[in-house]
Parts: C-alpha cells; structure tokens; sequence
C-alpha cells in the first residue's frame, strides 16, 4: 500500500502522470483513424479539369458560405474561405500535392467564425485518376472536431491537474486503495478504500472488469482496456479506460497492480460517428460516380473534351439533340469549324485561354448541322493538353432579350410622344391664354385710337403687359424646367438673401400662416443665382400657402450638409461634396405617393384650370440641377411637406454681390453703340431706345452685315449682339470683334442659347448678358454700367 507522502493532494502519483502520458498519445492516434460521423459530415466535389468546386449544405454551414452557391458551383479558391490565416499555408500545400498526384488527403486545422472564435476541422479526402493516372476530381468530407480537440485539451490538463483516476489492487485482497478522483469518475462518495465487488458491479456485464479478482503469476503486458460504466450516483453511462503495470509485491510475495482510469466517453461518441461515416464513404463515392456517368450522358448542356490544337477529342450525346452532330463524326473534327464565321476568332481565344486565369463565362455562337446559328455561355478549363468545355444553350434567352429591346425601344418612343404631348399642350393651352390677352389688348387700343377715343387705354395697355409678362415667366419655367436658361453662378451668402425676403414672404403667405426661418450664422456660401434662387424660393412658399389653405407654419431652414457616394445613390445623378441645403417646410395637407411621384412633371398640378400651369416644382428641380444641386422632397397626407434644395457650396473666399437701389433710368453721353440683331421689331425697339436715351445707333441685321462696321476705323464703345445669330453667331462675332478691338466691350441680349447657360463660362471680362424679353429701363442701366465701367 502506498503511504501518505507517496501521493498528492489530488490523488495523483508519478506512476499515474507516466501512464497517462502514453495513454494521450494513443488516444490521439486513435481518434485519428477515422471520419467524423456521416450525420455530421459535410462534403465537397472539386473538379479539377473544371476548377469549380460543389458542395453540400453541411460544408456551407461548417465553412460560413452561401450554400446555394457550392450547390451551383464556385471557384476553387472558395475551398479555402475561413481557413485560419496561420493554417492556410499548410492546407494549401497539402491540397497542391493533391493536385500533384498525391491520392490521399487528411488534415486538422481551424477555421474563423464570425464571432472571432475557431472551430477544429478534419478533413479527409481523396483524388479520383483517370486511365492516365492523372489526378480528375478531388472529393471528400469535412467534419466538426473541436469536441475531440477540447477532449484531447482536457486530457491534457489531466496530466498536470490530476484528473485521472488512480487505484492499487494487491493480490488476495478483497479491497483497492483508491484516489478521490477514482471515487468520482465512478460515481462514489470519495474514499480511500473500495470493496473489488463494489467496484466491478459498476462494469457492464459484457465488458472486462476494472479490477481483475486474480492477479497474474508473472506481470503481463501493459493493456488499455475500455470499459463502460453506469455511475452510481446519477445512473447515467460512460465509457472509461484503464492503463497500469504490474509490480512485485515485496511485502507479500506476489503481485500488485497500479492503474490509473479517465473517462473516454467524449472520444467514443466520435469514433462511433466515424464507423458510420466509414460505411458511407465508400457508398458515397460509387453513388457519385454513377451521378457524374449520368451527368454526362443525360445532360442538355453541350460537354466537350479539346485539346489545345483545337481538335475535339470527346462529346457528350447533347450535341446530337441540340446540333445535329453525331458523336462518332464529332470526335476528330476541329472545334472552329463548328464555329459561326464571325465567331471564329472568339472561339480561338477560348481554346487558348491561360490556364492560370480563373475560367470567365464567353458567348459563342456555333452553326448546327442544319446551319441555323445557335448560342451557348462557355466556360473552359485546362488540364495539360486537353480542355473541358461546357456549353449552356442560351439561344432562346438571346432571342428573348433581342425581343426586349425592340419593345423597350417602342416603349421609349411612346413615353416621349406621350411627354411631348403633354408638353405642347400645356404649353398651348396656357400660351393661347396670353396671346388671347396681347392680341385682344391692342385690337381693342387700335380700334380706340382710329376712333380718337383715348379714355381708358391704360387699362387695355396694362392687360397686354400683364399677359405678355405671364408668357414671358412661362418661357422662363420651361427653360428652367429643362435646364437652358442662361444662370450667372455666384458665390452668394444666402442668410441675408433670406432674410431680405422675410417682408415679401409675409405678403404673400397672409395673416394665417406663420414664417419661421432657421438661418445659422456659420452657413456656408452657395454657388447659384441670386435671382433665380429668390424665385425658386418664393415659388416654394406659394406652393406651401396653397397647401395650408386653413393656415399653418411655414418654415425656411439652413443647413450645411456633406454628402457621400451612399449618400447620393438616392438622388437622381448627384454627386458627393459639400452643400448648402435650404429646406421649405410647411404643415399642410401633403402629398399621396401617386401625386409625390408626379411632382416635378411638367404641367403636373392638382390646383384647378387657370391656376396653375404645373411648371413650379419642374422649374425648381431644372434649376437646382443646372446649378450642379439636387433636390429632395419628403411628403405625406395629413403630414406636410419638406421640400430641400442642395446648392454646391463655395469652397472659395468671395464676397456677394451688393443689391443696388432703384434709380432713374440713365442717359449716354453721345457713344456709338452697333447692334446687331436678327428679329426686326426687337431691333427696332432697341434702336429707338438708344436714340432716345442719347446714343448714336447703328444697327446691322446679322454678323454679315456687322462684320465690315466693326472691321472699319468707325468709333463703336458698346456692341449689343443676339446671341442666336444665324451664320456666325454673336459669341463668335465678338471674338472677331476683339482681334481688332480687343478692349471692346460687349452685351448679349439671349432669349435661348444652350451655349450661354452658364454665364460664368461663356462671358469675358468687359462682356455681359441680359435675356429676352427685358424692360427698356433695364437695358439702360446694363449699357451705362458697362460704358461707365
């Protein structure tokens, strides 16, 4: 018996760290002899001619994949998706010998889970040869082993910490001397001495006892003997294992026997599900190849085996059924000449791909035994001198998508007829409301003057005006809703713009709506127009009247936004950077999606007939995007609506410029101006003008008949040119003007010109602009400033 100071507080004794150290390292080879179970397996098919790899669910859910996609069919280098980085190396050697020539493959290593953990894996998997010996596919499986990985950890620990059973059986003894840890693998209230029978009643009958009632004569072998047990205390069965030696007995004479035991029931389930799986492998491995027979023959895909001159080598029946071509008249004829005429170099460039390049899918189209053209997506991968080519028939959809695109066209066509229908009868329907005001306006004054009745006229003069300067804001919507009036981009401080409408937006809104503005100081400077903006904005608030019809709160907001590439995937063609956002909010009825979605079209409105001509929110959104913004509306029934426009911010220290206060119209000072303009009563009114404000006037009906004037030794101080010109327009007239006098100074009158939409872009210095239709007023101040300038 040994004494107190031959043991440990745990019960543990040399001998027993000995032998348990033997009994880890046979445990560990045991554990790897075989597959994880098949219930538990996942497997995979990597087709090496191919270079795609196919697996099962179980593979997926163990790797972290799509398993839809190893079902369909990946990359190979998919294989190797969660390895653990300090294993990849390793498996992708091992895997390379595989491909090699190397026929077995068995590996543990880990893998990444999401969570940042690690899962053990062992893999086993074998190649398949052809006739040649050379490596076709790599198939096997892959099983979950962290269980026997902690097992093997936990024994491990067992070695320094004790947890193993230890016992000493002498000979002719009825009783062992037993550790605690014994007591508790057995379920026993922990003692240091147990009965033999106690013990063995434990055992499964059919199982070899722990302690064995007579000892040998002479010391036997060292045996691992496992055995199952039911504990005493919870009933439940394990699986342990005994290791020990035999030792002389000085005292006795005889025999003594010191074993260590250690639950092995964690290894026992797995190599229970590694039998199973040992069964099924082999079957697994017959039922794949019978699939894989049956692939070939039975597929509606063209397959094909080339060799790298061309000429093909094997078919499958499919291009009987699809071609017409019989397999036996296939096999030695080269594959170009099955390729359409055009297709031809396309069919080279697939036979000869670079194998190290991952096979891409190419459209080629192949002439059938019938000649009618028929379209398959290849793909291709090399294996020494031959290639495997696999074809999906994809004519029909190529017919299908020809069909498409004939329809969309026919659809493109209708919806543009169907918008310009719309379009011109807007248009129409508003225009002849002016026109029906001019028209009527200067009937009636010219009917009065032959008559000599003069009373009254002002009011027919104010109709016209009145009539003709509505037609005039139309032309101006609709050159805004389409993004071609002419803007003169400034860096403009738009805190104070705001604030210097508050007075005309109070006007406008009425006593039963409040304004609110919300105006940081620290907002950034805009680049837009000044004027265009003030309109857009007080357009936005007539809107949000209209649509607080028992009163409500208006709301103008400032902001300073940065928008980012995700940022702008909602907008329709904006782009990332810094804006200036200017948000009109209102807590009125708001929209219904249908009504929210038809917003900004042209000539869209719900208002009644002749109070809306539906070009408001169009004009806003041309303008903002002609000004390099966007513009984003938020709306909902019963809610209100949020309409933001974002202008690009100025990046650049500028100063706005300064609103200047009425003054009396100016009169020059004897200067020669040319104009030059095609429409006679517009050159006539300007002339006249001129004339009157004290210039001298010489007019020229088009850039050829302005040319010789300005090319002569005549004074000229200003020259007024139409934009529009025929021939030479007036852009390039003034360049011509400027070789000779390069310090003339030059104003474009514009009623449309695609070129000038951007003034900051079309004008040079000493050059200005001013659009059709001005006040006379105006043009008298435009032509002072520049000749004062």
């Amino acid at each position: 018996m040994p004494t107190d100071r031959d043991m440990d507080e745990t019960g543990s004794s040399r001998s027993e760290l000995i032998e348990l150290q033997q009994q880890i390292k046979e445990a560990r080879q045991r554990l790897d002899l075989t597959l994880e179970a098949a219930g538990a397996a996942g497997s995979w098919d990597w087709d090496i001619a191919r270079q795609r790899l196919t697996a099962d669910a179980r593979f997926a859910g163990l790797t972290g994949q799509d398993p839809v996609a190893l079902a369909n069919g990946v990359p190979t280098s998919q294989f190797f998706a969660g390895i653990h980085p300090e294993d990849v190396r390793r498996i992708r050697i091992a895997v390379a010998g595989i491909l090699a020539g190397a026929e077995v493959f068995s590996k543990d290593y880990r893998l990444l889970k999401d969570d940042g953990g690690v899962r053990w894996i062992h893999a086993e998997g074998r190649t398949v040869l052809d006739e040649l010996d050379q490596p076709v596919r790599f198939h096997g499986t892959l099983v979950d082993v962290t269980d026997r990985k902690r097992t093997e950890e936990q024994l491990r620990v067992a070695q320094t910490a004790g947890q193993v059973g230890t016992f000493e059986h002498t000979d002719g003894f009825g009783t062992v001397a037993v550790s605690r840890q014994f007591c508790r693998l057995l379920g026993l209230h922990p003692t240091n001495v147990l009965p033999v029978r106690t013990i063995n009643l434990l055992v499964h009958a059919e199982d070899r006892p722990i302690i064995d009632p007579k000892l040998p004569a002479e010391p036997q072998p060292e045996q691992n003997i496992e055995f199952r047990i039911t504990r005493a205390d919870d009933g439940e069965t394990r699986w342990l294992a005994r290791r020990g030696e035999y030792l002389a007995d000085i005292d006795a004479g005889g025999l003594r026997y010191i074993g260590v035991i250690y639950d092995i029931t964690g290894s026992k389930r797995i190599e229970e599900r590694l039998r199973l799986a040992n069964e099924t492998l082999s079957e697994s491995v017959r039922e794949r190849t019978r699939e894989r027979n049956q692939v070939w023959q039975n597929s509606r895909d063209l397959l094909a085996v080339v060799g790298v001159d061309g000429i093909i080598r094997d078919a499958n029946p499919a291009w009987d059924a699809i071609l017409g071509y019989e397999q036996t008249k296939l096999i030695g004829r080269p594959f170009f000449d099955i390729a359409a005429e055009q297709e031809i170099d396309a069919a080279r460039r697939l036979i000869g791909f670079d194998p190290d390049r991952p096979p891409t899918a190419t459209d080629l189209g192949l002439t059938a035994a019938d000649g009618s053209l028929h379209w398959f997506s290849w793909d291709a991968a090399a294996e020494g001198d031959v290639i495997y080519l696999y074809g999906h028939n994809i004519t029909a959809e190529r017919k299908q998508a020809e069909i498409l695109r004939e329809t969309e066209a026919l659809l493109r066509q209708s919806q543009k007829m169907e918008a310009v229908g719309q379009l011109t009868g807007g248009i129409a329907h508003d225009f002849n409301n002016m026109l029906t005001g001019v028209i009527g306006s200067l009937d009636v004054m010219k009917r009065r003057i032959a008559n000599q009745r003069y009373d009254d006229l002002d009011r027919f003069m104010d109709a016209a005006i009145t009539s003709a300067q509505r037609a005039a804001s139309l032309i101006h919507r609709l050159l805004a809703f389409s993004r071609r009036q002419s803007l003169d981009r400034k860096a403009t401080d738009v805190v104070p713009l705001i604030e210097s409408m508050r007075d005309l937006l109070t006007r406008t809104l009425g006593e039963q709506i409040t304004l609110e503005t919300v105006l940081p100081s620290d907002s950034w400077q805009a680049i837009t127009d000044a004027n265009q903006l003030e309109s857009a904005v007080l357009n936005l608030a007539i809107n949000a009247r209209d649509a607080m019809p028992e009163g409500g709160l208006l709301t103008i907001e400032l902001s300073n936004v940065s928008l980012t590439e995700r940022d702008i995937r909602r907008t329709d063609g904006g782009t990332a950077g810094d804006y200036v956002k200017i948000s009109v909010i209102d807590t009125g009825e708001g929209m219904t999606p249908e009504v929210r979605d038809k917003a900004f079209d042209p000539f869209f409105t719900t208002k009644p007939i002749g109070q809306g001509t539906g070009l408001g929110l169009s004009m806003i959104y041309g303008f903002a995007r002609q000004s390099g913004g966007h513009v984003d509306l938020a709306s909902l029934p019963d809610r209100g609506t949020t309409v933001s426009l974002y202008l690009p911010r100025n990046d650049q220290a500028s100063v706005s410029a300064q609103v200047t206060s009425v003054a009396p119209t100016p009169m020059g000072s004897g200067e020669t101006v040319l104009i030059v303009e095609d429409d006679v009563p517009v050159r006539l009114l300007v002339v006249d003008v001129l004339q009157e404000l004290g210039y001298v006037a010489i007019e020229a009906g088009d850039s050829r008949d302005a040319l010789p004037i300005l090319q002569s030794g005549e004074r000229i101080d200003l020259l007024i040119s139409d934009v529009g010109l025929p021939g030479i327009n007036g852009r390039q007239l003034a360049e011509i003007a400027r070789q000779t006098r390069p310090h003339l100074r030059v104003l474009f009158i514009t009623g449309y010109a695609a070129m000038a939409a951007s003034r900051s872009d079309f004008l040079e210095p000493g050059m200005d602009m001013i659009t059709k239709p001005f006040a006379m007023d105006d043009l008298a101040t435009k032509i002072r400033g520049m000749l004062s300038g």
